[in-house]
Formats: C-alpha cells, structure tokens, sequence
C-alpha cells in the first residue's frame, strides 16, 4: 500500500500499482470479481497462498477501499465496493493478456488439481445437462491419493465439487492426465481431439458425454485465441 516503499510519482499507473501491485493481490481481486465471499472460498481459489497473508491482502483491499467486510448469518464475507467492481475490466484484460502471449507450455507447468476443479465447479453450465442429477467423476491417476478423485454434482442447475465420495452412483467417468484436462479448460485443445488422442476417455452416460464440450466449464479466458508468436516466458525469481 502506498507509504515509504511506494513509487513516489503522481501518475494514476504507479499509484494504482502502490495498492495492486503486491503479490497474490491480483488473483485475489480475481476470485473475488468470480464470486468468492467467504475466507475458505477464497482460499480455495488460491490454494497455496498462506491464510495468514491471504487475511492481510483482504484488510489492506479494505483499507483502500476496494473490499468491505459484512456479517452474513453469523459469518463474515468480503464483498467489492463500486470501485472494487470497477476493476473488472483491469483483471480482465491482464488475463487475456496472458492468454494470448504467454508461452503456454510454461503456464502448463504450473499444475494444480483443486485449482483446476474449483474453476470447473463455478464455470460448469448445467444448462445442457437440464434439470435432473448428474455426477461426474474426473479420475487423475498420476496424481497424489487426495488429489486422484473428484466429483461434479449438478443438481437442477446447481454445482457441487467433492473430493471425497458422496455416495451417489456415478453417471459419467472422465478418466485423464491433468495436462491434457488442463489445456482442455484453458481453451488450448478441445474434449474431441483429445479423445481421438487418447488423452482423456469418458464412459458412461452417452448423452453426458456427447455434451462434454458444452457443459464442461471452462476458462473465462479461453475465448482468446492463443497468438502464434506467444513465446512471453515468465522471469526467473
């Protein structure tokens, strides 16, 4: 936040930069802008930032004006204030940004299961599934025991994520490496080609299935065609 380590210039770009420029902020402000209120759903949009400095990033967004705190039935959430909202746009555009020039084998190497089905979760369109329960189990194998195992359970147009078993028969199994399922929710391939590839395999429900490209939720970003040119590494810390 601005003070004795900050900038020092009166332009707009580096005071904004005082206040977001700090690590982890940015991707905080993301999680909000998708929907999170509560501390464990933030976390879970950024699984390895510390819960301590993920409650320092949330006072300092306080502070500035950016979040405000409410208590909700007892608990509190975190919730944009019109000028937190404002900043849409901004997080938009980096993400793009990165989608379209970023080397994309260096973003595939930061792999991430919970990353990955939190996003699927709250991006799933439960629309071409219709009103009746379906569950999906996505299975991993390289993947560490508590990481191996996820289930989507869309229910008359909500969405579940479990990464435990929650006792209901299973309607479709999606059986991939996380690469290639990442790439997939990132916009970089699609379920079809890599189907044909033998990356990913589904079986069970044929009309699941048939829809997987509808119904899978993927990226805000994927929308941005990657450019041909993106060759942007990242820097060396």
């Amino acid at each position: 936040m601005p003070g004795k380590t900050g900038y020092g210039q009166f332009c707009p770009v580096a005071m904004a930069a005082e206040i977001l420029g700090a690590r982890w902020t940015i991707p905080v402000l993301r999680e909000l802008l998708c929907g999170s209120k509560r501390f464990n759903e933030l976390r879970k949009g950024v699984p390895r930032m510390s819960p301590a400095l993920l409650a320092e990033r949330l006072r300092q967004l306080e502070r500035a004006g950016i979040v405000r705190r409410e208590q909700v039935g007892g608990a509190p959430e975190y919730r944009l204030t019109e000028g937190g909202e404002d900043l849409r746009g901004v997080v938009e555009g980096i993400g793009g940004w990165g989608q379209r020039w970023l080397d994309a084998e260096i973003s595939l190497r930061n792999l991430d299961a919970s990353l990955l089905m939190w996003d699927m979760r709250r991006r799933l369109d439960p629309k071409p599934i219709g009103r009746r329960r379906a569950v999906i189990q996505f299975l991993y194998p390289a993947q560490t025991r508590t990481r191996r195992r996820w289930w989507l359970i869309v229910d008359n147009g909500t969405v579940d994520l479990c990464a435990v078993d929650p006792g209901f028969d299973v309607d479709l199994y999606v059986t991939s490496d996380l690469r290639t399922m990442t790439k997939v929710w990132m916009g970089l391939t699609t379920v079809s080609a890599e189907e044909r590839a033998g990356g990913l395999v589904m079986t069970g429900d044929a009309a699941l299935k048939r829809s997987a490209q509808q119904w899978l939720g993927f990226s805000v970003f994927a929308g941005h065609e990657k450019r041909r040119d993106a060759n942007i590494a990242m820097p060396v810390a």
